[in-house]
């Protein structure tokens, strides 16, 4: 797909539109799920994209930019790096916050369009990045991180059982790694029972009923420590 087809394709699909925690914030966000998880699974069929996750602001990412957009000291001046942005709503809050540079990373495509869109809706500027960082080195000039956010990635155990490990190396590495969990399945339990995974944040996080199972959710921000 190119670009202005990923463009035009968001554009017709979504609405701008605030999410409930961040109001600051402006995304570009699906308003009836069905049409456009039907109209996404026509271009994966053509494209090889992935489910449109990116249209959505999940609880991880709202509570991610909720603290970020509270708290700005924790990413003024400092580089960020927004692992599967989705959208870019933690991403578009940490530069709001003062962020030297922020990358945001996904696989998908569309949500770095996504991503791009939104930046230009907030004023800010983002860098955006393809790559699968989860299987080779970090891209030139982003090897260390000072900051690292990821929300909702323990959805699945397969991804959760390569993102934890990917999130706690970042950490050894010496980056402040936040991550941020509305109670998904494959939360790994023995690091919060080890002390390895701290929450620092908590937030009732209005959610959709089009994509998850209640209207609101709790949702934690927790740091990963080494120790």
């Amino acid at each position: 797909m190119t670009l202005p087809d990923a463009r035009a394709f968001i554009q017709r699909h979504t609405v701008p539109d605030r999410p409930g925690l961040t109001p600051e914030l402006t995304l570009h966000l699906a308003t009836d799920v069905t049409p456009l998880w039907t109209a996404t699974q026509d271009f994966l069929d053509q494209h090889g994209l992935e489910p449109p996750f990116w249209a959505f602001a999940w609880p991880g990412g709202q509570a991610l930019a909720r603290l970020l957009l509270d708290q700005p000291e924790l990413v003024r001046g400092k580089s960020v790096l927004s692992f599967a942005a989705g959208g870019g709503i933690e991403a578009i809050a940490a530069a709001r916050a003062g962020a030297a540079r922020v990358l945001a990373n996904d696989i998908d495509p569309l949500a770095l369009t996504a991503c791009d869109l939104n930046a230009g809706l907030n004023g800010v500027t983002l860098t955006v990045c393809g790559d699968n960082l989860l299987g080779g080195a970090l891209p030139s000039g982003w090897e260390s991180p000072e900051i690292v956010l990821a929300g909702d990635v323990c959805y699945d155990r397969g991804m959760a059982a390569r993102v934890i490990p990917w999130l706690r190396q970042r950490a050894e590495a010496g980056a402040v790694v936040l991550m941020a969990d509305p109670g998904r399945a494959y939360l790994p339990q023995e690091s919060l029972s080890s002390g390895h995974l701290r929450s620092v944040a908590v937030y009732t996080v209005p959610t959709s009923r089009a994509v998850e199972d209640e209207e609101h959710r709790e949702t934690h921000v927790f740091q990963w420590l080494c120790f």
